[in-house]
């Protein structure tokens, strides 16, 4: 037998209680150990999990799992990049759009089996004006609601549905100069969104095609639309066919410069935050390594519309439990 591999689970104990606080449990009983010495450390503070997995690295552990959503495999990931210590993933916030695209099933003792099987690979990960991102960044509709829903006491996919509503009723698109390294052109778009994965979460296929194994960012313009437009845009969204739409045009490049009318909210592997008029996103290849599914090609497999209807009601009673059980 060769010698074993580490493996170090990140999880922060202060969010998704009602879905965390069986996992040190569940990892003992279905990790692989005879592959695995493993490790599990809980973060006391914000930019902790960045600190232990940047730890982590310097002791060359082989992986580091992030416990929890794409904001927790953001901060890990930062913290791996461009070394040979690898990111895994147990998927545990809203909209787990990283995990998704790689096949990590949500739930939990599946995505420890996914661990037990996967093997190391390099991907891309990209850069907004500096700041890493894995999944997705864009500007727009979507960067407003994604501020307006941080700020937010309430979480769970249908209390975002219902800040988008609230948000559509007051937005008015921008336009914008965008530019790659063989495109110019100047456009009015309801949303920008540059994608490394294919979604946002939930399965929200945004950019449906693209590939974390390509070099390229992949770039979706959506014109404005109106209301009576909003079920086939959403239709498109969740059918991964958004490249069927009309109203959207995809461009793949390895960067794109875009320019808006002023600064704003934009929001990067679904954090929101401030940023000048101008952006700057490129693609690093082959900047991150993680474990993935034996020979995978960097795109994701869509999934059913009958299985996210289910993910989606359960997700939804997830939530109502941990709103009782902080509030006892």
């Amino acid at each position: 037998m060769g010698k074993k591999e580490s493996i170090l689970f990140l999880i922060n104990p202060k969010s998704g209680v009602s879905r965390k606080k069986q996992i040190p449990q569940m990892v003992e009983k279905y990790i692989d150990h005879n592959r695995y010495d493993v490790d599990v450390c809980y973060t006391q503070y914000a930019g902790h999990a960045y600190e232990l997995a940047k730890d982590a690295v310097a002791r060359a552990v082989d992986v580091v799992v992030a416990v929890g959503g794409d904001g927790t495999v953001n901060e890990v990931g930062r913290a791996l990049v461009h070394s040979e210590t690898a990111l895994a993933v147990i998927p545990c916030g809203s909209g787990n759009g990283f995990a998704r695209h790689l096949g990590i099933p949500v739930d939990t003792k599946r995505s420890i089996a996914f661990i037990n099987k996967a093997e190391p690979m390099f991907v891309d990960y990209g850069k907004i004006n500096g700041h890493p991102f894995f999944c997705s960044c864009g500007m727009g509709f979507d960067a407003i609601v994604s501020n307006d829903f941080a700020n937010s006491s309430n979480r769970g996919v249908f209390n975002y549905i219902k800040q988008s509503l609230v948000d559509w009723v007051t937005y008015k698109p921008e336009t914008y100069y965008v530019e790659t390294d063989y495109v110019k052109q100047k456009v009015k778009a309801f949303v920008i969104a540059c994608g490394n994965a294919s979604q946002y979460g939930n399965n929200a296929y945004i950019t449906p095609f693209a590939s974390m194994r390509d070099g390229l960012i992949t770039v979706s313009l959506l014109s404005p639309f109106n209301a009576f437009e909003v079920p086939l845009m959403a239709t498109y969204l969740f059918t991964h066919t958004f490249n069927e739409c009309s109203r959207m045009t995809t461009v793949a490049a390895p960067w794109v410069r875009i320019r808006r009318e002023k600064p704003g909210p934009v929001h990067y592997d679904g954090e929101p935050c401030l940023m000048d008029k101008e952006l700057f996103v490129e693609m690093i290849s082959n900047g991150i390594k993680v474990m993935a599914v034996p020979g995978w090609d960097g795109t994701c497999v869509p999934v059913p519309l009958y299985r996210q209807f289910y993910e989606m009601f359960t997700g939804s009673l997830l939530d109502i439990s941990q709103i009782e059980i902080g509030n006892k």
